[in-house]
């Protein structure tokens, strides 16, 4: 099959993740080995991604997350699982196809993807959930290999700010030309990126991200694909 346009530095193979005590970033690990001593039965170690039936060349779509949360997948070791975001990220996800039903917020629920994988821009938890600029760069040292190991990805939906602008550099691109926007779709790298505000409690909670908003972005994600 003949590479698409723009696909040329993509290859198929293992997403690239960082060591279970990565180094990179000392604030980070700092804060990983606080934990492990306060909660050892915890996960407590960068966050692979999570990958759907049939691995990286099955994926079409991946989501793009900022950071794993304190006491969700930095607690159950997989993206979005254990905190409020989990809940509407994988019930659109089951609504739209690319994944089982069967989330219920643990590691063993039976849950699977279809077609679709989940990363974040930054593998481990950060303080206060915000890592610094520093901590985005060299993480992105494993996002951009995990973006060329899917060698079907058509589609990214980035959460929020800075996962977008992580995954428009980490692609080669400027981010002048593919500002954050939510819904503001656009095409880089033989990639059509969707961007959306985080589903974050804060942002729910606010109303600045409703279901029907985060929806609309899957809606228009999951029409591409059909294209």
């Amino acid at each position: 099959m003949a590479a698409r346009p723009g696909a040329a530095h993509r290859f198929a193979g293992t997403p690239a993740e960082p060591p279970r005590d990565c180094p990179l970033c000392p604030r980070l690990a700092a804060f990983r080995n606080e934990w492990r001593a306060k909660e050892p039965a915890w996960h407590n170690a960068p966050v692979p991604s999570f990958l759907p039936q049939g691995g990286p060349e099955a994926v079409r779509l991946l989501v793009v997350g900022l950071a794993p949360g304190l006491r969700g997948a930095n607690r159950t070791g997989r993206p979005f699982t254990g905190d409020y975001a989990g809940d509407l990220l994988y019930a659109t996800l089951s609504k739209f196809g690319f994944a089982n039903h069967r989330f219920d917020a643990r590691p063993d629920d039976g849950l699977e993807l279809y077609g679709a994988a989940i990363t974040n821009a930054v593998r481990c938890v950060p303080p206060q959930n915000k890592p610094v600029g520093a901590e985005i760069n060299a993480c992105r040292g494993f996002l951009a290999p995990t973006l060329a190991g899917f060698p079907e990805l058509r589609a990214v939906v980035t959460l929020g700010k800075i996962a977008h602008e992580s995954t428009v550099r980490a692609l080669g691109g400027r981010i002048a030309a593919h500002p954050f926007r939510h819904g503001g779709a656009s095409d880089l790298a033989g990639l059509r990126l969707f961007p959306t505000y985080h589903c974050s409690r804060y942002n729910t909670n606010t109303g600045r991200l409703t279901t029907a908003m985060f929806e609309a972005v899957f809606t228009e994600a999951a029409a591409f694909l059909e294209t």
